[in-house]
């Protein structure tokens, strides 16, 4: 099936359906054997997904009447048409051809004429982009602006904007197997640039890489994880011999980094059975042992009659606004609405965990969100309840007095993430 055919039921599945772009996606890329088309394909989707806003109003003033039901499909056909006239050095006689093309291929024949027009008209008018108000102008939704606006209202356009960029390509060395320097060495060795980050195992790659290129990557002398993800394990800092809780596991990242930094016993807990099976194909390509529970971090008792925890790294479930450009999709799978339902969530998990953890033990609250309500404002409330906790700043955050560490995104190259470090009386 034409390419331009696929990238319409990607937007769809999204947009329509409310599937995640990291599911739709491969969903789709599968029909493609090329590596180049696959690529393409990745920016068609993620680049209506950046742009939304902007090139729905393009097309929608150039429709007499909205497209309904069924038929939206052609719809977000014409966003991936417009997407290639304005932000793609394709063409504008091919990409127009190649979109017509794929709306006969949806089995949408009557609206071939449809697509030519609209496009057609697109082009000839070479209309700037709209930015007649916020969501157009920073194509996030208004709910969003207006919360980042409150919260950084020194930088909140530079926050949005770095929200927009794309996102670099960090690995995390795996210290088991060479040191961060050894390994630094072997990609200098393949031409592959790379620099050191500001956490002990970050490694920043100059540009993107197929982890097929990587050294040893299949053996696990490395893994793809962003620089701010990589902090987690760090901050909660596991020794030999402990027994460490990572609640809210999946897909897994954290869960090998701490195992590769201590000779630790570890359980890791998601709600979520299918990604609970990334966390185990991770373990296995690092050689990696942990004991995996299906259950709800909320509830332990009705899954765990062990010891209480030494250490339990708390990655909550948030609306990770901070990791908007990896997941540009998350601006319209956001409601306003689930901000509040998250907090209070988040706010039952951070209570239950904190009663199995051990007296002098340590919590690691993480989010990869940037919204207040569920990182420093969160934190402050449990503080008030919770007597026998502790804030220990951490060396990175730049301001001491500041309630756990804010990153937004982009700080030194990383997502927006939250940390906050609580240690039990």
């Amino acid at each position: 099936m034409n390419l331009r055919a696929l990238a319409a039921k990607v937007a769809f599945q999204v947009l329509e359906k409310g599937i995640s772009l990291s599911v739709a996606l491969p969903d789709q890329q599968k029909h493609l054997e090329s590596g180049k088309d696959k690529a393409l394909l990745a920016e068609l989707s993620y680049g209506v997904m950046r742009h939304l806003p902007q090139l729905d109003k393009l097309v929608s003033d150039c429709m007499s009447k909205p497209l309904k039901g069924k038929q939206r499909i052609v719809h977000q056909l014409l966003l991936i048409g417009c997407y290639q006239l304005y932000f793609t050095r394709i063409p504008s006689h091919a990409a127009i051809s190649e979109t017509a093309e794929a709306c006969r291929q949806l089995k949408f024949e009557g609206l071939v004429k449809v697509v030519n027009g609209v496009l057609r008209n697109i082009q000839r008018q070479e209309k700037p982009l709209p930015t007649d108000n916020d969501t157009l102008a920073f194509n996030t939704p208004s709910w969003i602006v207006k919360r980042l606006k409150a919260a950084y209202p020194e930088n909140w356009q530079e926050v949005i904007e770095q929200s927009h960029q794309r996102p670099p390509m960090w690995l995390r060395n795996n210290k088991r197997s060479q040191t961060r320097d050894e390994y630094l060495a072997a990609l200098a060795e393949i031409d592959i640039p790379a620099s050191a980050g500001k956490s002990s195992d970050a490694i920043l790659l100059e540009s993107p890489r197929d982890v097929a290129q990587l050294p040893g990557f299949d053996q696990g002398a490395a893994s793809v994880q962003d620089g701010a993800a990589q902090w987690a394990a760090t901050l909660l800092a596991p020794k030999d011999g402990e027994l460490v809780l990572d609640a809210c596991a999946a897909p897994g990242g954290k869960t090998c980094h701490l195992l590769e930094l201590a000779n630790i016993q570890l359980v890791a807990v998601d709600f979520d059975e299918k990604r609970l099976e990334r966390v185990q194909q991770n373990l296995d390509r690092l050689s990696l042992d942990a004991k995996l529970v299906h259950g709800d971090a909320a509830d332990i008792d009705s899954w765990w009659q062990g010891d209480k925890f030494d250490r339990i790294l708390l990655d909550a479930p948030c609306s990770a606004t901070g990791v908007i450009r990896r997941h540009p999709d998350i601006k319209w799978l956001r409601k306003q609405s689930d901000i509040d339902e998250l907090a209070a969530l988040q706010s039952k998990i951070l209570d239950h965990c904190w009663q199995w953890l051990k007296p002098g033990g340590t919590l690691l609250y993480a989010t990869c969100s940037i919204l207040p309500q569920e990182n420093e404002q969160q934190i402050r409330s449990f503080l008030e309840r919770a007597d026998d906790a502790t804030l220990i700043p951490i060396s990175e955050q730049p301001h001491p007095d500041d309630i756990g560490w804010q990153i937004t995104p982009g700080t030194e190259n990383m997502d927006g993430f939250y940390y906050a470090r609580l240690v039990k009386g």
